[in-house]
């Protein structure tokens, strides 16, 4: 999906199409951050990930709307299922973001263009498509030509195509990683794609060998996936390089939480949990961890992350994005607990659930958001 929650508010309300709009994640507009960002705003240089305070001195007209996050999860489950109802396997890779495996279909520009028509009129916003012979590919021919872009890489034009895209465009490459790859003389996606296997396995390890594979593969799934996802997650990537232990702590919270609601929303809870970190500094940091009790509570969830992090201890000097992913995922065995506590905090989850959900996302929120709204990088 094409700016896939400002798209959303520009699509309810007339008022805001075509013009700059942002979404925060709280209702006060001058002392939040930018959740996401219109096309139209992001010509003028406003970024997710920026402060509203730094948006609104770039344009002072700017239009502003709190993030709804049961409004977009509803738009996604629904072209989840407009997906799943033209037979192909799919998954749902993220809230904005769904991988389908069209075989060997002979005219897939016809089922591209009827897809990104169906969603712009059942939904009134824009979808690009990428369509290659695996998912690395596809993903990329996505970015190409936004928004409501349709690119086919195939073997006859792969190769055209692929000399024009910067490397650090592909998935994988950003980071530490990139900047290797970089001073090997590797500029744009062609030159990864030609690098053969021994090279790439020689300089990246285990990685590089995935790296090989997931560029040249012809990839099919295996069978029609469950419409239940396999994890559920959620990522941000700031504006500037993070430096505050606390500030990071205050966007753990916010992403648990975020994470902790689609659970909820889908019944479902989670066995194991990742938490990513990423910067110029620490690379890209990576770790998970499987418990022994599933949960789809936000502030377990959060904890959870904030154990992992101090366990393995990666350096917080120079983040510039991190990432909560919940998976092993089941389905929610409601019980009654026989610990107070437990119950109480269960009663209060399912309170701010349905306030939230009544009067407007974030209407309650943790108090640690509030460092959020703070420039504190």
């Amino acid at each position: 999906m094409d700016a896939f929650f400002a798209s959303i508010e520009q699509s309810v309300n007339p008022y805001l199409k075509g013009k700059p709009l942002v979404v925060g994640a709280r209702a006060n507009k001058m002392h939040t951050v930018v959740c996401a960002a219109s096309y139209e705003a992001k010509a003028l240089g406003i970024e997710s990930g920026m402060p509203t305070s730094e948006a609104f001195r770039i344009y002072p007209e700017l239009n502003f709307v709190v993030a709804d996050q049961d409004k977009y999860l509803w738009t996604s489950e629904h072209i989840f299922g407009l997906l799943k109802g033209l037979g192909f396997p799919i998954r749902y890779a993220s809230i904005d973001e769904f991988q389908m495996d069209i075989g060997n279909l002979v005219d897939p520009t016809g089922l591209a263009r009827g897809i990104q028509h169906q969603i712009q009129q059942l939904f009134k916003i824009t979808a690009s498509v990428g369509i290659a012979k695996n998912w690395l590919l596809a993903k990329l021919a996505s970015k190409i030509n936004k928004p409501n872009g349709l690119v086919i890489l195939t073997e006859e034009n792969l190769k055209d195509i692929l000399c024009t895209i910067p490397l650090n465009k592909l998935c994988g490459t950003a980071g530490k990683r990139g900047d290797f790859l970089l001073s090997e003389g590797l500029r744009s996606c062609l030159d990864l794609y030609q690098m053969p296997l021994s090279w790439l396995k020689l300089k990246l390890g285990k990685v590089g060998q995935e790296l090989y594979f997931n560029l040249h593969a012809n990839e099919h799934f295996q069978e029609a996936e469950e419409q239940n996802p396999k994890s559920i997650g959620h990522s941000y990537t700031f504006a500037r390089i993070v430096q505050n232990r606390y500030f990071i702590q205050a966007w753990l919270r916010l992403l648990s939480e975020m994470v902790g609601r689609r659970l909820r929303a889908l019944n479902l809870e989670a066995r194991s949990q990742s938490l990513i970190l990423w910067g110029p500094e620490i690379g890209n940091f990576s770790c998970q961890k499987t418990f022994s009790q599933a949960t789809n509570d936000s502030f377990e969830i959060y904890r959870r992350a904030v154990k992992i992090m101090l366990q393995k201890k990666p350096r917080l000097s120079g983040v510039r994005g991190l990432g909560v992913t919940c998976f092993g995922l089941v389905k929610s065995n409601y019980y009654y607990s026989l610990f107070y506590e437990l119950r109480k905090r269960e009663a209060l989850t399912r309170t701010v659930d349905k306030i939230n959900s009544t009067f407007g996302e974030n209407t309650i929120y943790p108090a640690i958001y509030c460092l959020i709204s703070k420039n504190n990088y």
